[in-house]
Parts: C-alpha cells; structure tokens; sequence
C-alpha cells in the first residue's frame, strides 16, 4: 500500500439536527477554491417546490451558476442529494443519489442516478443536498463525519489514481474499524483525461470484505468531479433502521414496505431472477425482439447474442446477496469474484468485476461486435477503475469502429489501430489510452459530437453521414436500445430534457411490441406520464426496478398494465407515511412536473432547450444504409406500401431509402408537436407562462427568461 499524506486544510464543527419525516431541512455547501465550508436552510417554498433529490440539485445548481458558466469554470457545482424516501432500509430500491452539474458533452443541466450508500448517509449526516463549487491545484478529500459531526477538507498526496485501489485506501482510513459505515465517492484518472468521466458510489460488501461500486456515470459528472481538484468525498454514519428517517407514520411505513419486499420476494425468481442474474436478462429479450445494439446500432439482433446472456452470467456471478442499499430485495448488483484481466495495469492478476449490467453488456458487448463476456467484463472493470462512463465508452468505441469500416478514418488516423467491428484487443487499448490521455483514445474519449467535428476538419470525413450515424444527442450518448421501429421511443430519447438515456421513458415494448398507443396522442400521453412519473424516484431518493420490473401476478388484466398502478399506489402510501403530506397517485406526477418543467426552463437558460435540441440522429429514426434497408427489407417495404401508401414498385433500395426517410422525419415532427401540446409547451418547446404558474414555478427570474425567448403571459 503506497504512502500517503493527509493535511487539514478546514474544519467546521457542527451539530446534527433532528431528522423530521424524511428530512434535515439543511444543506452543506463547500467551495473548495477558498476553502469554505458553510450550512445553508432549506427554505419551506423550495421543499415545496423541489421535493428532494434531483429538484434539490437543480435549484442549488440554478443559483450558483450564470448562463455564461461552463463546465469546467470554477463556480460550476456539482450537487449531490437522495431525497425524503432515501435510506429507508426496509423498502426495496431506496438507496438512491442523484448527481448534477453542468455537463462537459452537453453544456447544459446533466443529471445521473446511483446506488451505494452515500445519498442516505450524507442525509443522516444532517444534509438533505451536498454543493460543491471552486477548484483546487492540490488534491482534496472532503470528509463528512455524521457520527462525530465534524466536516473536514484535506489536502492529500499519495493516494492512487486508481479508483478501486482509492477507495479500499478511503474506506480503511476513514472506518476505525467499521467499514461499513462508510461510503466514498471518487473518480479516476480516466475522468481527467476525457469528457465523459463517471463517479463511482460505494457500498461495504461486508461478505467479501471490500468496498463495492455503482456508478454515476452520464455526462461526465467525474470529469466535472476531477477537474475541480477533489479526490474523493467521503460520508459516515452507524446506524441505519427504519426509525432514521424519522417518518410521520411507522405503522404505515412497515405495511407498505412489507407488500412490496414480500411480492418481490415472492415473483421474482418466477420473472427475472434479478436477485440472481440482475439486468442481464434483458440482452436475449432484446435480442428475440430486434432491440439489441449492434455494430453501432445498425441492427438489433445478432446470432452470437446469448453469448453474452443470463446463462452465461449466471455461471460467471458470484452468488450470495448483493443489494447496494440495505435490505433492498432486488438485490441486482452481480459481480464477478476473481476475475483475471488479459490486458492493462492489472493483467494477469485476480480482480473482483462490480457487473456488468445490461447497458454495459450491449454497449461494449454487441454493440462493439464483441460477443465475448470475458472481453466485456474486463471493459466493465477498467471502466470502473480509470472512472469512465460504460455507456459513452461503448457508443464512442461503437461510432469510431463504424466510420473506419466506412473508410471516414484509417489507421494514419488511429494510431496504427485496426478498429473493425469485433476486434477485442483494439477497444481495449482504446480504453487504457482513454485513461492515459494519449494515442487515439484521447479523441475518442471527447465525445461523439465532438468527434464527429474532428473527423471532418482534421481527416476530412464527410459530416453528412456521421451526423446520421453519430449516436448523440444534445451531445449525450445514446444509452443502449435500439429505436428505429419505435416512434415513442424516438421521443423518449430525443425529448429527454439531458439527452437519449433511458430513465425518462422506456416504451418499445408499449409501442413496438404491444402497439398500445397507435395514435400521436396516445404517444405523447405516455410521454407526459411516464417521464414524470421516473423523475419522481430521483426526487426521492428511489430506484425504479421495484417499480415495473418485478410485477403482480395480476397485473397484465388491470386497465392500464404499464404502468402496474398497484405499485404506484403504493408509492403514494409510502410517501405519505414517510413525509406525513397525504398525496395520491395524480400527485406524485405534479410534484414531478414542477422540476420536469423547471430543468427544462434551466436548460433554455443555458442555450438550449428548444424543437432543434430535441432533434435525433437519423439512425435513431430509420435505416441510413442500402445494407440496413435490406436487412429488414420486407419491413420497410410493408410499410412504404400500407402505411405510406408510396409506390415501390421497381425503385431500388436506394430510392426506398429517400422515400421512407422522408416518412419517418416527418412523423418525429408530429410526435414533438403533439408532446409538446401535451407538456403545455409552446410549438417551439418551451413551458408557457400558463404552464410554469400553473406548477408555482413562476419565478420572477424565470418569467422573465421565457419573456426573453418571446414567451408571455
């Protein structure tokens, strides 16, 4: 273990005030340029208005920055907070953080849901939210000590780069003995040499004896975290029961609770098995239903698809319990024990792998054209210790291997990297050089929108095909399903207020696979609903597995089945007795819809947030090649023919080509018109002055935003 050096560089001695109903009704801010370290009130409109966790974020984020502010700018802040339900311990899913900041990729509001322990312990610590502006040239930890109530910057020196290896370090140092109580967020040097950086989020996996990792991962949230100077931040706090939340209504809390983690127990070995295999049950479900990424979202299915499935992961997991909150019954975060890398820092050595989870599977796996778990497993870990986000990583890797096989790049231009689909050693190495901050790795790891810049100018690309094949938007990656045959799902990524990522609104199955909403309407209901709906578990402090992934068994015969409203019922009964504020299920999506509208507001402020930022790359919409076309050809036909009523007859797949395009760009238009009718946006996107004082977020410097962009009341 190296040496290492801790100097304090300031202190505040504090006292933790009562827990009441899920809240501290505080939040710690730290600027780390001066340093100082000061404890702000929660104002009663603001836990009105913003609830918790992500709608904390936005506000505290709102009033530290200026339209002009950058990512990398010093009074950038990065914000941290779970929410009234988080750290509850005896219902499922209830470990939650929620990361926000101004991103490196997008320029605008980026926020990233995570497990671990550190949203509930920095809350019981007496914080509600954790802001962190300024920057430092000297590497600091910032511990928050709820037992001893004491917070404390440190400059440090000698510690790892290495995220693993820092966090064991953190969590031995800080512990006393008691690893469990701590919980260490931290990054690595693949966050400071990128722009698509993640942050890792621990738990104590007291089994195995180590510190375990979810991870932060969109945007670059550990880039942001890296180019301030911080090093880790650091929660500890002893016990957690069902009483620290202090909620209004015990009784009623544990009769909730114990409906949910009974059903769960009860249906989900007869569903997925996700105590058992996670999320890599989904890899063969997308595959069977053409949805599974491949050769960078070219096709959704490939042959050698259930190499990569549950079965081969069941085999690879190492069994026993591992939920990364206390007593959830999920219990979805796998690893794999002894693990030996063929590649990197540390080849040949045993390592223990956090994952991988689906969208890692899909994004370095079929994506890449790699169908090798091994492969995929040692990406998930170098990932996780360099502090890079999998998703990014995978689409990045994914874009770059397709412009070399379309000869828009060549081996002058990687570094001597043959970089065709299916070639395992290639990714690898872009990977480590993605850490080092060298070779070609260095470029891909700025970004697809980024990238796509670059190969135009400096090689020469043509920038008319890598927009259509360039999978960002809003300069986010694409999150790992494919979206061509699912207008609905267009929407779901392209509206998505921070870009294509998943948590806002899953709805293949609903449009694709069950055609449940065949109208426009009917669309931009379910993409009113469900986006509002997912939010509200970031404003509190929640998972959505326990929500619509483990299901009753009754559930297929209720009137509306996607949305298992049992569930959300009981959601609403759990945020009554937790807050004692009786709300039903109507309020939960208004609570959701305030801070929906305001990070949307927030993002105009920034530059964006209008119909052209909700705009998709074409290969999210339909085919872009004649090789595409062809390999659903008798799909594309059927409908240039039935829906379309277009006359195919002799055209060739180039023409067909043109004649669907145009289709289906036109329908994504009337999709944003009809969403945007529905959200109470005006034709360009934006929130009416009607709307914002409908949902009392009608603030003056607000109004005066949306006056400024031609929007009055």
């Amino acid at each position: 273990m190296p040496d290492y050096d801790f100097k304090d560089a300031k202190t505040l001695d504090y006292k933790r005030p009562e827990m009441e109903n899920g809240y501290t009704d505080q939040t710690l801010y730290i600027n780390l340029s001066d340093p100082q370290i000061a404890i702000k009130p929660v104002a009663e409109k603001t836990k009105k208005t913003f609830i918790g966790g992500k709608g904390y974020d936005l506000w505290l984020l709102w009033n530290a920055v200026q339209p002009s502010t950058r990512w990398n700018d010093p009074e950038n802040a990065l914000c941290i907070a779970a929410g009234p339900l988080g750290g509850t311990p005896i219902y499922p899913g209830s470990g939650k953080s929620i990361v926000a900041t101004l991103s490196p990729t997008t320029a605008s509001v980026i926020d990233s849901n995570v497990g671990g322990y550190f949203g509930p312990y920095l809350k019981f610590a007496g914080f509600d939210a954790l802001e962190i502006q300024g920057k430092t040239t000297a590497e600091m930890v910032v511990f928050i000590d709820g037992v001893n109530q004491k917070i404390q910057l440190f400059e440090t020196s000698g510690l790892p780069e290495n995220a693993y290896e820092l966090s064991a370090i953190l969590t031995e140092h800080f512990a006393q003995g008691k690893p469990r109580n701590i919980s260490v967020v931290s990054t690595g040097p693949g966050a400071k040499n990128t722009l698509i950086g993640c942050l890792n989020f621990t738990w104590y996996d007291s089994k195995r004896k180590r510190a375990r990792y979810k991870q932060a991962g969109r945007g670059g949230v550990g880039s942001v975290f890296a180019d301030k100077g911080l090093k880790a931040v650091v929660a500890c706090w002893n016990n957690v029961t069902a009483d620290t939340n202090k909620p209004a209504d015990k009784a009623r809390l544990k009769n909730v609770a114990k409906q949910h983690s009974r059903e769960i127990v009860e249906l989900d070995p007869k569903q997925n098995e996700m105590a058992k295999i996670g999320t890599t049950h989904l890899v063969t479900i997308m595959n069977d239903h053409d949805l599974l990424p491949t050769h960078n979202f070219r096709y959704g299915q490939h042959t050698q698809a259930p190499n990569l499935g549950q079965e081969v992961y069941r085999r690879m997991f190492d069994p026993g319990f591992d939920g990364c909150w206390m007593g959830c019954t999920v219990a979805c975060s796998h690893g794999i024990k002894d693990f030996v890398p063929l590649t990197g820092p540390y080849k040949g050595k045993k390592v223990f792998v956090d994952g991988p989870e689906y969208e890692t599977i899909a994004g370095c796996g079929s994506n890449l054209g790699i169908f090798d778990p091994h492969t995929v497993a040692e990406m998930n870990f170098y990932s996780d210790a360099y502090g890079l986000d999998t998703i990014s990583v995978g689409t990045g890797i994914a874009f770059v291997m397709e412009c070399f096989e379309m000869g828009l790049i060549d081996q002058s231009h990687t570094g001597g990297l043959d970089l065709h689909f299916g070639n395992r050693d290639a990714a690898l190495e872009i990977v480590h050089q993605m850490a080092a901050g060298e070779g070609f790795g260095q470029i891909v790891g700025q970004g697809v929108r980024r990238m796509k810049a670059l190969f135009a100018k400096d090689f020469g690309a043509d920038a008319t095909i890598m927009q259509d094949i360039g999978m960002e938007a809003k300069g986010l990656e694409f999150s790992e399903y494919m979206t061509k045959e699912s207008l609905a799902q267009q929407g779901g990524y392209g509206l998505a207020l921070k870009g294509p990522q998943h948590d806002e609104a899953w709805l293949i199955f609903l449009d694709m696979v069950h055609n449940f909403m065949p109208t426009f309407e009917q669309k931009a209901e379910a993409l009113h609903w469900f986006p509002m709906f997912r939010t509200w578990f970031g404003l509190c402090g929640l998972c959505k597995l326990p929500w619509n992934d483990i299901i009753p068994e009754d559930n297929k015969d209720t009137a509306e089945p996607a949305k298992v409203l049992k569930h959300v019922r009981w959601y609403a009964d759990y945020f009554s007795a937790i807050t004692g504020n009786e709300v039903d299920p109507d309020d939960l999506i208004k609570m959701s819809e305030s801070v929906y509208n305001f990070q949307r507001i927030f993002n105009l402020r920034m530059g964006f947030g209008r119909r052209q930022h909700d705009d998709l790359p074409y290969r999210a919409v339909g085919p872009v090649t004649e090789t595409e076309y062809e390999s659903r050809a008798e799909r594309y036909d059927k409908q240039l023919a039935e829906i379309y009523k277009a006359d195919i007859d002799g055209k060739s797949t180039a023409e067909k080509l043109t004649q669907l395009r145009k289709q289906r760009e036109e329908q994504y238009e009337k999709l944003k018109d009809a969403v945007y009718k529905r959200r109470g946006w005006t034709p360009d996107g934006i929130p009416t002055h009607k709307t914002v004082k409908r949902l009392g977020i009608d603030f003056d410097e607000v109004v005066e935003l949306l006056r400024a962009n031609g929007v009055n009341s």
